[in-house]
C-alpha cells in the first residue's frame, strides 16, 4: 500500500493532515505520518527509509506551529506504548509520548515531590525535554536523570543530563535525535502537600491562561530580567489581531485562533508583537514555540 516506504508493524499515512493534530489547530500535511508499534518498529523505519528523508517528533502539538505548506519528510508520531510510566523507588521512568500532566500524577501517587510543575505544562515528557521545558520555578533540568534517545540511523543512546547541556528553554537534543523515555529525580514527601501545590498550579493556570480556545501555549521566551508578556502589553499588543490570529486578552503571550486562522496569520502577528516590542522598549523577543514546516506557495 504504501510502495517505497518500508514494511512496518505501526500505521503509516501519507499526505497526512496535521491540523487536527496540534494546539493551534492549523498547519498543512506531512508527507508521511508513521506511528510506531514499539521502538523496534521505529528503529526498523528509520534504518529502511532514505537517508537524506528528515524526520521530526510530534507529540500533542503543544508549543508548535505547522506552517501552512506542511512539513517534508517523516513525521513521527507516539501511541500508547510511549506514554507508561512506572516508578522505581524515588525515580519515575515515562515514555516520550507520556503527558506532562499524567508524569506529575504518577509522582504525586508515588509520594514523590518535585514534579509538580510539569502539571502547568500542556505537553510530552519527550518534548519537554527537547525545549527544557519549566513553569512555576522549575525546570526539566532539575530532574532529568538521562534520557533514552534514538538517533537518525535507528541506534539507541542513553544521554546523561549534563550531556544535554540544559539552559533556558534549550537543550542541545539534536533535531536528528528522538526521545523515547527519560528517567526523572523526585524526593519523598507528602502525598497531600503534593496534591495541593498541584491544584493550586491547575487553579493558577485557569485563572491566567486562555485554556478554552486553540492556542499553542507560551509565544515568547521571558527575556532576561522581565516577563514577555509585560512587554507585549507595554507595546500595545494586547488583542492585536492579524487574519483569525489574536493576542490573547487574558494572557497576552498567548496567541489564539479565532477559529478561522491559518498557520501564516498566527506566524505574521507573533513577527508584527516582535516587532511592536523592538520599537517600544529595544528588546528582540525570540519565539518559545516552535515553526516547522513549509510557508503555502502564493498562488
Amino acid at each position: 500500500m504504501n510502495t517505497g516506504l518500508p514494511s512496518v508493524r505501526g500505521k503509516i499515512e501519507t499526505h497526512a493532515p496535521l491540523d487536527k493534530l496540534t494546539w493551534f489547530r492549523v498547519g498543512g500535511r506531512a508527507d508521511i505520518l508513521f506511528t510506531p508499534e514499539d521502538a523496534d518498529d521505529l528503529a526498523y523505519f528509520l534504518q529502511n527509509i532514505p537517508a537524506d528523508m528528515p524526520v521530526m517528533a510530534l507529540g500533542v502539538g503543544s508549543n508548535l506551529l505547522v506552517r501552512d505548506g506542511g512539513i517534508r519528510g517523516a513525521v513521527i508520531r507516539f501511541g500508547k506504548k510511549f506514554a507508561q510510566i512506572s516508578v522505581d523507588k524515588d525515580e519515575i521512568i515515562a515514555g516520550a509520548g507520556a503527558p506532562d500532566i499524567a508524569v506529575a500524577g504518577a509522582a504525586r501517587d508515588a509520594g514523590l515531590c518535585g514534579l509538580e510543575f510539569l502539571r502547568g505544562i500542556p505537553g510530552t515528557i519527550g518534548g519537554a525535554v527537547r525545549m527544557n521545558a519549566g513553569a512555576y520555578g522549575a525546570e526539566m533540568a532539575d530532574i532529568l536523570i538521562s534520557a533514552q534517545v534514538m538517533d537518525r540511523h535507528g541506534q539507541c543512546h542513553e544521554v546523561p543530563k549534563e550531556d544535554l547541556h540544559f539552559s533556558y528553554r534549550h537543550s542541545d537534543l539534536g533535531q536528528d535525535m528522538i526521545c523515547l523515555s527519560v528517567r526523572l529525580k523526585g524526593k519523598p514527601g507528602s502525598r497531600d502537600e503534593i496534591a495541593r501545590r498541584m491544584q493550586d498550579i491547575a487553579d493558577a493556570r485557569e485563572d491566567s491562561q486562555p485554556l478554552r480556545t486553540p492556542t499553542g501555549g507560551s509565544t515568547f521566551k521571558n527575556p532576561d530580567g522581565v516577563k514577555a508578556w509585560s512587554l507585549i502589553d507595554g507595546a500595545g499588543c494586547r488583542g492585536l489581531q492579524i487574519g483569525g490570529a489574536r493576542v490573547s486578552e487574558k494572557h497576552c503571550n498567548f496567541l489564539i485562533n479565532e477559529g478561522n486562522a491559518t498557520a501564516q496569520d498566527i506566524e505574521d502577528l507573533g513577527e508584527e508583537i516582535r516587532r511592536r516590542v523592538m520599537n517600544n522598549s529595544g528588546v528582540d523577543l525570540t519565539w518559545e514555540i516552535r515553526i516547522v514546516g513549509e510557508k503555502e506557495a502564493s498562488s
